[in-house]
């Protein structure tokens, strides 16, 4: 049994997991707490916002494959990976420190000292996360050892994310900061103070204690960006994979975006926080349960499980308004169930779609894989972020007021109705996702077939013959 065949050392597994954790800054307060923080405190129109959010996802569509590629082409004593995690790090909490900080200034101002902090923090997200996630499936070929390595990993996330939630009112509470202009501003001061350190030393300890394997084979021959692109959208398990992932991303982030709104504007409750923390503890709760399922019923069952409990929870959302609250506090925590497993099996089942790509190519382009991926979960950002904000504006939402009943409706088919429906159909496009722990371990033995010059089968085509020269070639150049 060879170390990527083995168990993966808890320690290990915990370095390579920690910058999960502080990276976690960049989402829940970025995408929940910011968005309301400029348009309520400091004043940016809300619809100006959602098309800046908007416009920097789609700059992120360009640098994650870029990023992705540079770093499997990159060749270093330190590695391909971990140059980009310990360096991009001292960036990515630079700038979150400045976006966390605008100056007190008019809105013309505030609107460009948003605009150039975010587009440089994601800029520099991507540059420390594309590499940090490409070093994942690397460390172990084991079926099962990767999903409890990425479920940690995306545990330390949600642990993170939950953190991140608390926060705001973690540190209103310590420094008894009153909620209102000049409290929400000293409320960010303080959060980016306590993170932007954070950031650089999780992401040191991962770079230093996670090393890259030196029997991975990596590309050897520099082709063209498109090619590459071309031969990754051959890979069929990932095509599948990828569609069922970004519909359901695209559901997931506009509740993520629309919580504060939601909260406050249809249920006339002031306790968001709270939910975004039951949330969050019932999704890490349940995520060690899920690896177990997912050990006994293979890994796509367990995902389509999970999606079917979180869409279960939110068409009930649907139907609740005012006073509601504890009916809606028990769906969060029933749609909490299935969260970790949302996130940490795709993880895993994106690993042995990487392995497929190495069957057919020679290559390891963890990369490549997940910049695509990261293409994927940014523009589903972008839309539930960009979409939901603007409708928002255009129905005729106002800041700090009542709202009419034409935007409390459309906060709830926003909130509930839609993600339910995209979930719905992700579901269904799932099922026709076709690797299992059996096919796995095929997949894995025609490699390194391959690898030794002998020719083997597609154990998804066995009607196709792929040449083991090839590979050969490939390992000795």
């Amino acid at each position: 049994m060879t170390a990527h065949e083995g168990k993966v050392p808890f320690k290990r597994k915990l370095a390579y997991a920690s910058p999960a954790f502080a990276l976690a800054i960049v989402g829940i307060p970025v995408y929940v707490y910011i968005p309301k923080f400029y348009t309520d405190t400091v004043g940016i129109d809300i619809a100006y916002l959602g098309l800046i959010l908007f416009s920097v996802r789609i700059f992120d569509a360009v640098t994650d494959p870029l990023f992705g590629r540079w770093s499997d082409l990159t060749r270093t004593r330190f590695g391909r990976r971990r140059p980009y995690i310990a360096a991009g790090s001292i960036f990515v909490a630079v700038f979150m420190f400045m976006l966390f900080n605008p100056p007190r200034g008019g809105a013309a101002l505030s609107a460009v000292w948003f605009g150039v902090g975010i587009y440089a923090l994601f800029l520099f997200w991507t540059a420390v996360t594309v590499p940090y996630e490409s070093l994942g499936p690397e460390i172990t070929f084991d079926y099962n050892e990767r999903t409890s390595l990425f479920a940690i990993r995306d545990g330390a996330l949600i642990a993170g994310t939950l953190a991140a939630a608390a926060s705001p009112a973690l540190v209103r509470w310590i420094f008894s900061i009153p909620q209102d202009p000049v409290g929400e501003r000293t409320v960010y001061f303080w959060i980016s103070v306590i993170y932007a350190p954070m950031v650089i030393g999780t992401c040191a300890w991962c770079a230093y204690a996670v090393r890259e394997m030196p029997s991975v084979s990596h590309p050897t021959v520099k082709t063209s960006l498109w090619r590459d692109l071309r031969k990754t959208t051959q890979n069929r398990p990932f095509m599948i994979l990828l569609a069922a992932y970004t519909i359901s991303a695209i559901g997931n982030n506009l509740p993520a975006t629309l919580i504060l709104y939601y909260v406050e504007y249809v249920l006339l409750s002031s306790y968001a926080e709270v939910f975004l923390i039951l949330y969050f503890v019932t999704g890490i709760l349940f995520l060690p349960g899920w690896i177990r399922i997912s050990r006994r019923v293979g890994k796509k069952n367990a995902w389509l499980a999970s999606m079917a409990i979180n869409t279960g929870a939110f068409v009930g959302v649907f139907f609740i308004g005012p006073g509601d609250a504890w009916i809606y506090g028990a769906l969060v925590c029933l749609s909490g169930v299935g969260f970790g497993a949302t996130l940490a099996l795709p993880s895993s089942i994106q690993a042995d779609v990487i392995d497929y790509d190495e069957l057919l190519t020679c290559q390891r382009r963890e990369g490549q894989y997940v910049g695509l991926w990261n293409i994927s979960k940014k523009l589903a950002a972008a839309v539930g972020v960009g979409t939901g904000l603007a409708v928002l504006g255009w129905v005729g939402y106002q800041p700090n007021i009542e709202q009419s009943p034409r935007v409390v409706f459309t906060l709830q088919v926003l909130y509930a109705g839609v993600p339910s429906v995209f979930n719905l159909i992700a579901f269904f496009i799932a099922l026709a996702y076709p690797i299992d722990g059996h096919i796995h371990g095929k997949i894995r033995e025609a490699v390194a077939s391959r690898k030794s010059g002998v020719s083997a089968r597609d154990p998804l085509r066995p009607e196709r013959l792929l040449n083991g020269r090839v590979c050969e070639q490939e390992a000795t150049t």
